[in-house]
């Protein structure tokens, strides 16, 4: 059974910093792990994407500087550390398996096979 099971969300100040992981098993295969977040009221959106094979990663524009994504292969885990935070971080945060290395569509739902439970993250002073 291929699942991927996040956790680390919760509620963060925003000057705060937090860590979100997410784990995979039961897959033969994946090209990389993408994480997406979807506020109240808004479509969901690609945030970070790395590959699976050489580390390569893409950044949504919106959390440069801010985000970063990172692997540990041997554990099947991807990290998202994130800080400096704005109000419009506040949403559920997910994290998707990519069935094919999608370049530069990596923020496209479609890329995706398989998609973790979400979480969720709330910016409150």
């Amino acid at each position: 059974q291929v699942q991927l099971v996040e956790s680390g969300g919760g509620l963060v100040q925003p000057e705060g910093s937090l860590r979100l992981s997410c784990v995979a098993s039961g897959f033969t295969y994946y090209y990389g792990i993408g994480w997406f977040r979807q506020a109240p009221g808004k479509e969901r959106e690609g945030v970070l994407y790395i590959s699976s094979s050489d580390g390569s990663t893409y950044y949504a524009d919106s959390v440069k500087g801010r985000f970063t994504i990172s692997r540990d292969n041997a554990k099947n885990t991807v990290y998202m550390q994130m800080k400096s935070w704005k109000a419009e971080d506040t949403a559920v945060y997910y994290c998707a398996a990519a069935r094919r290395p999608p370049g530069t569509r990596w923020y496209r739902d479609t890329e995706y096979m398989c998609w973790s439970q979400g979480t969720q993250v709330t910016v409150s002073s």
